[in-house]
């Protein structure tokens, strides 16, 4: 199916990089995660430098970010290194993990949550029992100051905040309840959360930031004439959102790629988009790889989603977003 590239791709330093370590900086400017339920939390937009060290100087390979003003680093393993996951000292100590994988035929990636006084050994453990995953992100301290009331408080709300984002199907069994820890190291904990939320999205893999971000005062409408098909959405960071409610053709024409009616299933398996005999409709707000994707799949045919989507007053997409001055409108 068309989704998000995920994990993103990294190009190699060069042709001729050898294997040793590297630190590569960036600077990000991560979205707000929005409030939680019962929490009314909102954190800021605000630019951050994020350092990643390549331990075996493989942009590819394992990777250790942090937030450089923060004592809190991610971990990316891929299952293919855990040969050599042991030399990285930090995963065995205590933290929150992500076992992520995506497999055929799944409309989004699947996502496994845990907490470990031992990391490694936990992750050693995964490894010869769960088929699914092909990446696991480790979040710790770098002072080694969680502590096992730190990661099962974050495991849980972790688990929350990810089935509320709605971007991965979580492999975990019936939620816990909310795990008791007094109101300082609630407060602590929390911090914790924002640092996870930025790094795990920086290394492509956002579980826990939502997918609808902040809609814009007008949304881009697919109503075709003589058409009872009526979507729409708007650009997000990872392409392009269709909202729920979004009615979309019932058939996929015939001279539809397959790709148009494989997406359509998964979206249909996923309980994303509901075949009825009210019509079918977007019971989920769903994040597309493109506005030709999300357009294909509304009229179940190859569409040009940048001509496609129009705002009330007749503009495209296109229109808006690819000015020749390079500046978009708002």
């Amino acid at each position: 199916m068309a989704r998000s590239q995920w994990p993103p791709s990294v190009e190699p330093l060069s042709a001729t990089t050898t294997s040793r370590p590297h630190a590569v900086w960036s600077v990000s400017v991560p979205s707000a995660p929005g409030p939680v339920p019962g929490r009314g939390r909102v954190t800021d937009k605000r630019p951050q430098t994020i350092q990643i060290y390549l331990p075996h100087g493989e942009p590819r390979g394992i990777r250790v970010a942090d937030v450089t003003t923060r004592a809190i680093h991610a971990v990316h393993v891929p299952r293919a290194r855990m040969d050599v996951a042991g030399e990285i000292e930090e995963l065995r100590g205590v933290g929150v993990y992500f076992l992520v994988g995506e497999s055929e035929g799944a409309a989004r990636p699947t996502v496994y949550v845990g907490e470990a006084e031992d990391c490694l050994v936990r992750l050693k453990q995964h490894n010869a029992k769960k088929d699914f995953w092909q990446h696991a992100v480790v979040i710790l301290s770098q002072a080694g100051k969680f502590t096992k009331a730190h990661v099962k408080y974050l495991e849980w709300y972790c688990l929350g905040r990810a089935k509320e984002a709605g971007r991965f199907t979580l492999d975990n069994g019936n939620a816990s309840s909310e795990p008791h820890v007094p109101k300082p190291l609630m407060a602590e904990i929390l911090d914790a959360f924002d640092v996870l939320s930025t790094l795990t999205s920086t290394l492509g893999f956002p579980v826990v930031e939502a997918q609808v971000q902040k809609p814009p005062a007008t949304t881009y409408t697919l109503s075709p004439k003589k058409s009872s098909v009526e979507a729409r959405g708007y650009p997000v960071d990872d392409g392009f959102l269709v909202l729920a409610g979004s009615t979309a053709a019932a058939t996929v024409r015939t001279s539809a790629g397959a790709w148009v009616s494989r997406h359509r299933d998964e979206l249909s398996a996923a309980g994303i988009l509901d075949v009825g005999p009210s019509g079918t409709i977007f019971r989920e707000s769903y994040v597309f790889k493109s506005p030709s994707a999300a357009a294909s799949a509304v009229l179940g045919g190859n569409t040009n989603g940048w001509v496609a989507w129009k705002l009330p007053d007749g503009r495209t997409l296109s229109d808006v977003v690819r000015r020749e001055d390079g500046a978009a409108e708002a």
